[in-house]
């Protein structure tokens, strides 16, 4: 029988030992403060390869499209 992987959330699968040692090691900061040295890296990577000035991460595409939308409008437009 074949072996399923099961791709429906992250909450179905569980992180490898490898994983749980990066997560241990990694740089921690507060990002709405702008402190977590990945978050920043992530950005500036982001805006480097787009040619921008800046970037922001966002956590999910609803949340992205909502940023352009109000950045880009009045509301009730």
């Amino acid at each position: 029988m074949p072996k399923i992987v099961d791709l429906r959330s992250d909450t179905v699968t569980l992180p490898t030992p490898a994983m749980r040692e990066a997560m241990y090691q990694a740089e921690v900061g507060d990002d709405v403060f702008g402190e977590d040295p990945t978050v920043n890296r992530l950005e500036a990577m982001a805006a480097a390869k787009m040619g921008k000035e800046a970037a922001l991460f966002v956590a999910s595409g609803t949340m992205g499209n909502l940023v352009s939308i109000l950045s880009h409008c009045q509301r009730g437009d």
